[in-house]
């Protein structure tokens, strides 16, 4: 990303692709660089996250982190999805990641929340490899 991002996308907001506008994205996002456009379409900027998988502050499944200022838009039902630790990966990643609006991807946490299992762990994280590798949604 460029140095000014934050300032920029106040200035992109009309442009948003995301269909229901609490979170922010763009295909072609003119705020992220060549080389960013690469480490984000193979989610190598997440690599980093690993250390707070280790450090006990993440998980390795479960809803997406959030970002304060998109919190700050939810609604008391999509909050519940902050009750719980906040993973690498989660069932939205696995089925459309960015392409998925906000809505669906709160319903699939909150399906997730409600029937955690070790075994569907697995499941979702086998799957986030061809997820990962393809790049299919990510942007």
């Amino acid at each position: 990303m460029y140095r000014d991002a934050d300032q920029r996308k106040d200035r992109l907001a009309a442009q948003n692709d995301s269909r229901d506008g609490v979170i922010f994205k763009m295909k072609n996002d003119p705020r992220v660089t060549k080389v960013g456009r690469f480490i984000r379409r193979f989610s190598i900027d997440e690599l980093p996250q690993v250390l707070n998988v280790l450090f006990g502050d993440l998980a390795v499944v479960g809803p997406r982190p959030p970002v304060p200022r998109e919190v700050a838009q939810y609604t008391l039902a999509e909050r519940r999805r902050l009750h719980v630790k906040p993973g690498l990966t989660c069932l939205w990643q696995i089925q459309g990641r960015s392409e998925l609006p906000f809505k669906q991807q709160v319903r699939l946490d909150l399906q997730y929340i409600h029937s955690q299992s070790v075994w569907k762990d697995i499941v979702i994280i086998l799957k986030t490899v061809p997820a990962v590798l393809l790049g299919k949604g990510a942007y």
